[in-house]
């Protein structure tokens, strides 16, 4: 099992300080992956928990982020090139890049640069967003109902970029003749790219499935959830009589993360769950359950509050050498 760090650049109060030693510490402890998180606005309306969709349109959530709108949040973007600088092992991204807010030509062509400027170290993973307000702030409020689409375009547009000299589309959302968009990716055919699906399993296998994805990305997922995301992607790659795995993708989900001294409530609440927070002892055993679960890489997401940087920096140290090693051991 692979390890990846959710960096919490969205929090009401970080610093880029924190963010380096967090970078610093997972290269040092041979974490696969840093990726940071893509939020563009916290509307003022989330203070008031009047929000059109709770986070992620996950039901059961509030209508309402966790971080204020006076919050002073970083963008994760920025951060993609600043972790290719600031690191040389550590394979990094931005989960999810929420692709209605960006040209699919010049993102294809600006993630190139960066696969340059990380010497081969960047992951690609792309989302459709969920919020209607954001959207709007991004002035794409009209791709809102089409999102999807987007999502489809953008991946056939980047994949088409990145493997050929020159390169034209025709589509709804980019319409360009043949164009050179500069250095191709060194890593070849492409990064690696991820799909993050959270409410429509068939969906999300159809295009991890169509588009010759390298993985999935969920959010808050159970084992019993992995399992039947990990279904979904295999019917898919049966009906598209491919001769891909299921086995053959990197299945992730991102879990808040936190080692507590007093034992946590486990019960099943839904993606409320304290899945991958506990004790060390509730870790280990949900990670045993995750390893046979078929998730191979944890995003481990620090808390959006009440949990210092200092203390997330001791729980990598704590998983690192004192939980894995009885994870890799089965």
């Amino acid at each position: 099992m692979k390890l990846a760090l959710y960096l919490p650049n969205f929090r009401d109060k970080v610093t880029v300080a924190e963010l380096e030693e967090l970078a610093d510490l997972a290269e040092g402890l041979d974490f696969d992956s840093v990726w940071s998180l893509d939020r563009i606005i916290v509307p003022e309306a989330s203070d008031r928990n009047e929000m059109q969709y709770g986070f992620g349109m996950i039901d059961g959530f509030p209508k309402q982020l966790p971080v204020s709108s006076r919050g002073e949040f970083l963008q994760g973007m920025p951060l993609i090139p600043w972790l290719a600088a600031k690191t040389s092992k550590v394979r990094i991204g931005m989960s999810v890049i929420d692709t209605p807010y960006r040209s699919p030509g010049v993102l294809a062509a600006e993630l190139a640069t960066i696969d340059h400027l990380s010497n081969g170290r960047l992951n690609v993973a792309v989302g459709a967003g969920w919020m209607p307000e954001e959207f709007a702030a991004a002035s794409a409020s009209h791709v809102f109902p089409k999102r999807n689409k987007h999502v489809r375009e953008t991946l056939e547009i980047m994949q088409g970029i990145w493997t050929n000299e020159v390169f034209e589309y025709h589509g709804e959302f980019a319409d360009f003749d043949k164009s050179g968009f500069g250095a191709k990716p060194v890593q070849q055919p492409h990064p690696p790219i991820f799909f993050s699906g959270l409410k429509d399993p068939k969906r999300a296998a159809n295009r991890v499935a169509k588009y010759g994805l390298s993985g999935w990305i969920g959010i808050q997922d159970s084992p019993e959830d992995i399992k039947v995301w990990r279904a979904e992607i295999q019917r898919e790659l049966d009906e598209l009589d491919t001769n891909r795995s299921v086995d053959d993708l990197e299945i992730s989900s991102m879990i808040w993360f936190v080692i507590t001294d007093q034992e946590m409530d486990q019960s099943p609440m839904g993606k409320g769950t304290n899945l991958l927070a506990g004790t060390a002892g509730q870790i280990t055993d949900m990670l045993k359950r995750y390893k046979e679960a078929g998730l191979t890489m944890p995003f481990l997401w620090p808390p959006f509050a009440d949990v210092p940087v200092a203390k997330t920096l001791d729980d990598m140290k704590r998983l690192k050498e004192e939980i894995m090693p009885k994870i890799d051991a089965m």
